[in-house]
């Protein structure tokens, strides 16, 4: 009889760690459920700023290739030429 209160002893031992294991674990999920989110909110606010990063940088690139610098004088011409057919497209539109 003792043998058996012996094993029944250590099952609700046993029972007992992993119950806490087990609560550990859950905390810990919830733990790194909530770091995950932070960080996926970190990337996502660099993400934008990235984007506007990059539209500000190809703006700059315009602006600079529109001031005529020695560099960029064909990405110059090509853009003035792209500006010409809109406002001849926009010219036409308006006399239909």
């Amino acid at each position: 009889m003792s043998e058996i209160v012996e094993i029944i002893d250590n099952l609700e031992h046993k029972l007992q760690k992993l119950l806490s294991k087990m609560d550990q674990l859950e905390q810990q999920s919830v733990r790194l459920k909530q770091e995950l989110e932070k960080a996926q909110g970190i990337v996502d606010k660099q993400s934008q700023e990235m984007n506007v990063l990059k539209q500000k940088c190809e703006s700059l690139k315009m602006a600079n290739s529109l001031l005529g610098s020695e560099d960029n004088k064909r990405d110059t011409k090509l853009k003035i030429n792209s500006l010409i057919r809109e406002i001849d497209y926009c010219i036409a539109q308006l006399a239909d």
